[in-house]
């Protein structure tokens, strides 16, 4: 997923959590809801940039050897430059792009 494409906010923005919390009817859910989604996101992201970075890892370490690669510089500073996790999951949410279901409430439900 190319996460320079999202709306998501580069700074923190406060919200008003209980109009974000209408289609759950708990702030408690949606914030549960919010966080599992940035845990996936932050996953995600964790496991592009390792894949980027294996390309410069060498197979001699040294602690003396340490050399300055520009190409990973720049990868790392454009990591750097993204929204958190948190902030792409909330606003991922706020356009209903999240998809979530609550068994417990389904259970409930069907009695």
């Amino acid at each position: 997923m190319d996460y320079k494409k999202t709306n998501a906010p580069l700074n923190t923005v406060t919200r008003d959590m209980i109009e974000m919390s209408q289609d759950t009817g708990n702030v408690y859910e949606t914030v549960s809801i919010i966080a599992k989604r940035a845990n996936q996101i932050a996953g995600e992201m964790k496991h592009e940039l390792e894949k980027k970075l294996q390309e410069f890892a060498s197979l001699n370490d040294n602690l003396e050897e340490i050399s300055e690669n520009r190409e990973q510089i720049e990868i790392s500073r454009y990591y750097e430059k993204l929204p958190k996790p948190t902030l792409i999951a909330a606003q991922e949410y706020i356009e209903g792009k999240i998809h979530h279901r609550n068994p417990e409430r389904e259970k409930l439900n069907m009695d």
